[in-house]
C-alpha cells in the first residue's frame, strides 16, 4: 500500500470488539448479561485494570474497569461516566492501514506492535476521547490478551436475540461534523450514505452517516444547530463532557420477539402513543410484523428505498442520561429512511419532559 491521500484507500474493516469504560464492573456485567441476555466468556487482568468479554450473536462487548488512577479508564469514567471509549475495528494488515491513515491525517496514539498472542495491533484517535484500535482478527474472536473462561455459558438452544452491531450513534460539538465526515472518509476510507437535517420544534440538528467500505462499521454522526434554541444533542455534550456514543443498536433477525423478552427480563423502552400507529397505515405498508405486534411493545417503523426497518430504543439507566441502546430489525433496508433520526430526537426529548412518548 502506497501513501499518498490521491489513491484510493478502503479498507475492509470489521468490527472487533466494542470497549467501555465502567466504574463498577460487576454491576455493568450484570445488567448486560441478566437483562440484555449477553455471555462472559473471557476476562482479562492486570495490576491497572480489569475486563470482562460479553458476547452475543456476532456482538463482543468488553467492560472494563480501572483498578489505579494510573489507566486510562479511572480518567475517562472520571470525565464521563461509564461509556464507549474504544471501538476497535479489526483488519487483516494493521501495519498498512496504520500507516496510510497516518499519513492521511490520523493522529497515531499507539505504533504497531506485536501482541503475544501474534498479532499485531495499533491505536489511532477517532471522536472526543473515543479511539479505534486497530487489530488482526483472531478466530476464536478475542481481543488481544484475553483468555476464555471455562464456565462461559453456551449460547442461547432458541437463537440469540441480538445478532450484530448495526451501528453507532455519535454527538458532536457544533462545527465538528464536517471535519468527522472528511476524517472517516478520507482518513479511513468511509463513505457517507445519509444525511439529513432535523428540526423538532424550535431545535434542530444535523446528522450524516458515514459507512465502512466492508459495510459493517456504520456511524451516525450528529452535532446541533446552533442557530436554533438548545436541545437534547446540547444537553448529551455538557453531561457527557464533549463528543461521545450516544447510543449502540444491536440488529435482531426478529425485533417482536427480541423486544418481547427483553422486556419480560426488565429492559425498559421508550413508549409510542397509539396515533402513531393509527397513522401508519397511512404512511406505509408493512412488509412484516403487524400492526398490532408493533404497537404491543412500541416499535417505530420507517423505510428507504430498499426496504424497511423496525427500531426501537430502551430508556437510558446511565446515571447522566447520555447512554442508551437500540434494537433494530432491517427487513431490506440499508439506511434509515427519512423519519429514523427524527423519530429518536424527539422519543428522547419526550423522555426528557417526562412523558416517555414519541411526539408524532
Amino acid at each position: 500500500m502506497t501513501n499518498g491521500s490521491s489513491m484510493t484507500f478502503s479498507p475492509a474493516f470489521g468490527i472487533s470488539h466494542v470497549e467501555s469504560y465502567v466504574a463498577d464492573l460487576t454491576s455493568a456485567a450484570a445488567e448486560m448479561t441478566g437483562r440484555f441476555g449477553f455471555r462472559a466468556v473471557a476476562r482479562a487482568a492486570s495490576a491497572d485494570a480489569e475486563s470482562l468479554l460479553l458476547r452475543q450473536g456476532r456482538i463482543s462487548l468488553v467492560l472494563t474497569q480501572a483498578r489505579s488512577p494510573h489507566h486510562p479508564g479511572a480518567a475517562y469514567v472520571l470525565a464521563h461516566g461509564d461509556g464507549v471509549a474504544d471501538i476497535a475495528l479489526s483488519v487483516p494488515d494493521v501495519t498498512a492501514v496504520f500507516d496510510e491513515a497516518v499519513s492521511r491525517g490520523a493522529v497515531p496514539l499507539t505504533v504497531p506492535c506485536l501482541h503475544p498472542d501474534g498479532r499485531t495491533r495499533a491505536v489511532v484517535a477517532g471522536f472526543g476521547d473515543v479511539v479505534h484500535t486497530l487489530v488482526e482478527p483472531d478466530p476464536a474472536g478475542l481481543p488481544p490478551g484475553f483468555t476464555p473462561l471455562p464456565d462461559a455459558a453456551a449460547p442461547d438452544a432458541d437463537g440469540e436475540l441480538l445478532e450484530e452491531l448495526d451501528h453507532f450513534a455519535v454527538c458532536l460539538p457544533a462545527g465538528e461534523l464536517a471535519r468527522t465526515v472528511e476524517f472517516y472518509t478520507r482518513v479511513l476510507g468511509f463513505r457517507m450514505i445519509f444525511q439529513e437535517l432535523i428540526r423538532v420544534g424550535a431545535q434542530a440538528m444535523d446528522s450524516k452517516v458515514v459507512q465502512s467500505a466492508s459495510g459493517e462499521v456504520t456511524l451516525t454522526l450528529i452535532e446541533p444547530d446552533t442557530s436554533r434554541e438548545p436541545g437534547q444533542i446540547d444537553r448529551f455534550l455538557a453531561e457527557h463532557g464533549g463528543a461521545g456514543v450516544q447510543h449502540i443498536a444491536f440488529a435482531s433477525r426478529n425485533v417482536v420477539r427480541a423486544v418481547s423478552t427483553l422486556r419480560e427480563r426488565g429492559v425498559e423502552f421508550l413508549n409510542v402513543p397509539d396515533a402513531y400507529y393509527t397513522m401508519l397505515a397511512d404512511r406505509l405498508d408493512l412488509a412484516r410484523h403487524s400492526t398490532r405486534e408493533l404497537q404491543r411493545i412500541s416499535v417505530l417503523v420507517d423505510e428507504d428505498h430498499d426496504g424497511q426497518l423496525f427500531q426501537i430504543f430502551t430508556r437510558s439507566t446511565h446515571p447522566r442520561r447520555t447512554l442508551f441502546h437500540e434494537v433494530i430489525e432491517r427487513f431490506g433496508a440499508r439506511t434509515f429512511g427519512n423519519g429514523n433520526i427524527k423519530a429518536l430526537y424527539e422519543a428522547v426529548e419526550a423522555e426528557r419532559l417526562g412523558a416517555g412518548e414519541v411526539l408524532r
